[in-house]
């Protein structure tokens, strides 16, 4: 293809244009043997007709074995049609010849920041605008009724066409603040002069576009489920997860994600400031998948390593097993509930990673089975629990009485509609647990987060550090928070003070019976910060069904773990032969003697 000196790019047409770009991100993005087997792979999966030669729809589907029943494959392709077009996204879509899919692969792995170094860190604008479509009539709908004014019966999600958001949105007021990082970095690269820049770079706006609740819920189960990945790991692995009950479980944690930019009753998409306002936040690692999938591209079935002995290439075929997953199953934490964690915990530390340390339904719901289970883990924690929401009352009685007699009098209404009432809610906490007496324990880097029905994360704020407290008796509510101050000891007085709830905390009580999660939109000051998707005040008080926490490290935590817990268990055990005697008398007192505790002017009492 060569080099296009900088006076002639002007003069280019588009096709010598992109073939240049595509010249660039073969050879500086991939290795030698990835871009052969990209040839290898295009060659035998390609259709021609005449001389040109592309992948259909479900060529792609089928190579990248998408399960058809998630009816994801219009949304890939559509997306993949687009992309194509880079950096000329007002032609999309586009015929996905060869040179189209070198740039869809190096785009969807983020391999182009290899070429396009000065660009956005990420690829989120352009994977917005692959998958959104415009609708001048619901965009207006959306901007001038209010949502709480809409009747959600008139609104049906999959009533536009499949489009692209390249489609005339007639003018434009946001052009000015539409450029495509990615696209201008491209034409940086290409040498092109600015005018050519302002008469393309902004046709493929973003102002009334919106992507379509249905496919991106669809789009979403999908993220799910290639998010643990690897690279030339077959999809096909992960077959069990989209059949039967699996795959209800995963629609309904697609559905919770998916209720993180709208509520589907009332909006037919999510715009561009949605998507763009909650992923940072709450799901930096959404796309991470898209990485291994698209890299199936680059390694080719055809290719025999056998014949080459010095070859540190490894074939799929002869790949050691991989551990699974989840190691163990919790009650809370499954595949699923794993696979959205990724979504804003780094799946590294997740993923075939996590270690059971606490199960309330295995070793008790006490404060005591939770310390002797958690605290000598020296890595991370992820602290998960669920509850079912209380019913508002007149008047209680019993524990849960008690519970609410120690909240409060200022009650928010529920964070999400009552006919989703069971609630998960977690803490990723980096340092080792411990007891608190006067000052919280975590760092800057905790995480409060909501899994169901809406998921939501809350980053720690520098505020103030009341990250994190475990508290014991003779505090005046012992227990378990998060994002609020540790309870002062008991009061000499009749009525111990209500419950100091942080404006977006975590409260559970020392029997692990009841909790509540706050979050005060109006206040500032707190741990964490507020929901960036629900702004608004509201509070969630709940029953607790189970609660489970997770190491996050590897067998060197674990051993760690283990020698502490057998170290404990042998102090434990001279402690009992101690104190009820071994059956001799001599050698007990012999022990006691070396201990000081009897002999000379001591006594220790009666050892028959």
């Amino acid at each position: 293809m060569g080099q296009t000196p900088s006076h002639e790019a002007a003069h280019a047409s588009k096709a010598e244009l992109t073939a240049h770009l595509a010249d660039k991100f073969a050879r500086r993005c991939y290795e030698p043997l990835e871009l052969y087997s990209f040839k290898d792979n295009f060659r035998s999966l390609a259709d021609h007709e005449g001389d040109v030669r592309y992948l259909k729809e479900d060529t792609v589907a089928r190579f990248l074995e998408v399960p058809d029943i998630l009816g994801v494959s219009p949304v890939i392709f559509q997306m993949v049609s687009f992309i194509g077009a880079f950096p000329f996204l007002q032609d999309a879509p586009v015929i996905l010849s060869f040179e189209q899919m070198i740039m869809v692969v190096a785009i969807m792995t983020e391999r182009y920041t290899k070429v396009l170094a000065k660009s956005a860190t990420n690829r989120r604008k352009l994977l917005f605008k692959s998958m959104a479509v415009y609708d001048r009539k619901l965009s207006e709908i959306k901007s001038q009724v209010p949502a709480s004014d809409v009747d959600s019966s008139q609104r049906d999600p999959r009533s536009h066409a499949l489009g692209f958001a390249v489609d005339q949105a007639g003018d434009d007021d946001d052009a000015a603040e539409d450029d495509d990082e990615l696209v201008l970095a491209a034409l940086d690269a290409l040498d092109i002069n600015d005018a050519f820049k302002t008469g393309d770079s902004h046709a493929a706006t973003t102002h009334g576009a919106m992507i379509p609740a249905d496919n991106f819920r669809r789009l979403i189960m999908l993220l799910l489920l290639v998010s643990p990945l690897n690279p030339q790991e077959s999809l096909s692995a992960y077959a069990d997860r989209v059949t039967g009950s699996a795959l209800n479980s995963l629609r309904a944690t697609a559905e919770n994600v998916l209720s993180a930019f709208i509520d589907v009753e009332r909006s037919p998409g999510i715009t561009f400031a949605q998507f763009i306002e909650v992923l940072p936040t709450n799901f930096p690692y959404l796309f991470d998948g898209f990485n291994p999938l698209f890299e199936h591209f680059l390694f080719s079935k055809n290719l025999d390593f056998s014949k080459h002995k010095s070859s540190i290439v490894t074939p799929a075929s002869t790949t050691l097993a991989l551990p699974p997953l989840l190691q163990e199953k919790g009650q809370i934490l499954n595949l699923d509930i794993l696979s959205q964690l990724s979504f804003f915990i780094n799946g590294n530390d997740l993923f075939r990673r996590l270690r059971l340390l606490y199960s309330g339904a295995d070793a008790g719901y006490s404060m005591g089975s939770f310390e002797s289970k958690v605290f000598n883990w020296r890595a991370p924690t992820i602290l998960l629990v669920s509850g079912t929401r209380l019913e508002d009352a007149e008047s209680r009685r019993g524990s849960e009485g008690v519970f609410y007699d120690s909240l409060p009098p200022q009650r928010f209404p529920n964070g999400s509609g009552p006919d989703r009432d069971r609630l998960v809610f977690g803490v990723l906490i980096r340092q080792p647990w411990r007891v608190t007496n006067r000052e919280c324990f975590g760092t800057d880097d905790t995480l409060l987060f909501q899994l169901s029905p809406t998921h939501d994360v809350f980053p720690a704020s520098t505020m103030n550090k009341n990250y994190a407290a475990f508290t014991k008796p003779p505090a005046t509510h012992p227990g378990i928070s998060f994002g609020s101050p540790p309870p002062p000891t008991t009061s000499s007085s009749r009525h111990a003070p209500l419950r100091n709830l942080g404006p977006v905390s975590l409260t559970l009580d020392s029997s692990f019976e009841f909790g509540v999660f706050n979050h005060d939109n109006t206040s500032r000051g707190g741990a964490f910060s507020t929901s960036v998707s629900r702004k608004y005040d509201f509070q969630e008080r709940f029953s607790i069904d189970d609660i489970e926490v997770w190491g996050c490290g590897g067998d060197e935590e674990a051993k760690i773990q283990r020698e502490r817990w057998e170290w404990e268990a042998r102090e434990a055990e001279a402690r009992r032969r101690v104190n009820l005697g071994t059956g001799d008398i001599a050698a007990d007192r012999a022990l006691l003697e070396m201990a000081g505790l009897i002999g000379s002017n001591r006594s220790g009492g009666s050892m028959g």
